[in-house]
């Protein structure tokens, strides 16, 4: 080689070196703080990202300013003062180079999950073309993860789609309760809201869960360590949509700890086996999110399961499966800050996907306006099982929620009521409203001592309140 070969060899190398050096030095941002996004509003906002270790990073917005030093590994984070709604604002990030992010807006901030009826879009729910030419919301903006798992926790998500605005052009295939909830909130608040839509179909809750959830819940720390084991040895441990914390880490983990209001919640189907246990993994599903993202209590709202023909005929004892996860599903209300959508009149039997996702964001929405964001004077939820009284050989029972009275959907005597005596065996009973509380009897009944409603997963009872809101199934003892 020549010596003027020999010395332009050199001078690659250095050139090369150099611009390696300014790669790895570059201030990077997680995928979910970028152009179009929604930031939450009245609360301190974090926002990090990676540079070159020691590498002081200034992020801002206006005035509105912070700064961090990337630790050993290039990891930096900061908060931003809480700002309130508005935009669109300019988020400039500044290290040995500079980031400047448009189009930002600050408002509500809420991540919808699940599985495939948090999943189902817009375009295959009630009147698709309609809502999908209606949905010019520019101040609406979606986040949409694609479905990848992982043994450990992941700093980045794969996406479907980018921050961007409601459109026509983008709604069609996003989900349709996330986006019927947030849409009532838009309208509600008149504020942006952003939602971050990460679920997929035919998925348990314990793919969901973080380790902090399952270590929560005495009966789920087995799982725990199963998932600790697997984060200390991932090699040959597959990733799959139904190892326990899999789609945390893959779909969750790598937008912590993105500010958010709160969360939806829409799952159950792939766990209906378990029946009450449902509720210690919706335990440890709430307990881990919240722990995660350390903002305390946060909303957490969620979807009763609608009716569904899962046992062919002949009935056996597994079509009670369902309404035990319904049952489930209502205690988990006895957690702060939980709120739950009763849907037994919204569905088809013969359809696990029922195709009125809007009425289901309504009433999501109705949870999040009244305990959420204090809205005074809303009827949020349908009558919910209170107390029983036995009264000779009748029982009362008494409701919460009953709004403005207690009604039959339909203008018919109420229907799913049974009545059981001393001996357990239940029959169909007669139900009578009488003021706020329901009197149900049997003739067949001299001493009762229980009542169900609504047990069964064929069951579309017809108690609902003024409101329209539908009353949720129940048993007043095992």
């Amino acid at each position: 080689m020549s010596r003027i070969g020999f010395w332009n060899v050199i001078a690659g190398m250095v050139v090369a070196g150099s611009l390696c050096g300014a790669a790895r030095a570059d201030v990077k941002l997680p995928k979910v703080i970028a152009d179009h996004m929604v930031l939450q509003q009245k609360l301190p906002i974090p926002l990090w990202g990676t540079a070159e270790p020691g590498e002081v990073v200034t992020v801002s917005i206006g005035d509105n300013s912070a700064t961090a030093t990337a630790d050993a590994k290039g990891k930096w984070s900061v908060k931003l003062k809480e700002m309130t709604a508005g935009g669109p604002h300019e988020l400039v990030v500044k290290g040995k180079n500079e980031i400047k992010l448009t189009d930002v807006l600050i408002g509500e901030v809420w991540v919808a999950s699940g599985q495939s009826n948090m999943e189902w879009s817009v375009s295959n729910s009630n009147n698709p073309k309609e809502e999908i030419a209606a949905a010019k919301y520019p101040n609406i903006r979606l986040f949409h993860v694609r479905k990848v798992p992982a043994v450990t926790p992941q700093d980045e998500v794969v996406l479907d789609r980018e921050w961007s605005q409601c459109s026509p052009e983008t709604i069609g295939n996003f989900s349709a309760v996330a986006y019927f909830f947030g849409r009532e909130l838009h309208k509600d608040l008149n504020v942006p809201v952003g939602l971050i839509n990460t679920s997929w179909g035919g998925t348990a809750i314990e793919p969901w869960t973080p380790i902090a959830g399952f270590e929560s819940v005495e009966s789920l720390k087995p799982l725990a360590a199963q998932v600790t084991a697997q984060q200390a040895k991932p090699e040959g441990v597959k990733a799959g949509a139904g190892g326990p914390s899999h789609l945390y880490n893959g779909m969750v983990h790598a937008i912590v700890p993105f500010g958010i209001r709160g969360s939806i919640w829409y799952q159950g189907e792939s766990n209906r086996g378990q029946g009450v246990g449902y509720e210690q993994r919706m335990h440890a599903l709430i307990n881990g999110w919240r722990t995660v993202w350390n903002q305390g209590d946060f909303p957490f709202l969620y979807v009763q399961l609608a009716p569904y023909k899962y046992v062919k005929p002949p009935a056996t004892d597994a079509a009670n499966l369902l309404p035990q996860v319904w049952e489930a599903q209502t205690k988990t209300l006895a957690m702060k800050n939980t709120g739950m959508a009763v849907t037994t009149d919204i569905t088809n039997l013969d359809d696990i996907h029922p195709r009125n996702k809007q009425d289901v964001g309504k009433r999501l929405a109705l949870w999040a306006l009244a305990k959420t964001y204090g809205k005074t004077g809303l009827v949020y939820s349908g009558p919910l099982y209170k107390s029983m009284k036995v009264e000779g050989n009748k029982i009362r029972i008494e409701f919460d929620h009953v709004g403005g009275g207690l009604k039959a959907r339909d203008g018919k005597p109420l229907s799913w009521f049974t009545i059981a005596g001393k001996e357990g065996d239940f029959v169909e009973a007669s139900a009578v409203i009488d003021g706020n509380s329901v009197v149900v009897s049997s003739d067949k009944i001299a001493e009762p001592t229980a009542v169900r409603f609504g047990w069964n997963e064929l069951a579309e009872p017809n108690l609902m309140n003024a409101e329209g809101l539908p009353a949720g199934p129940f048993r007043t003892s095992r």
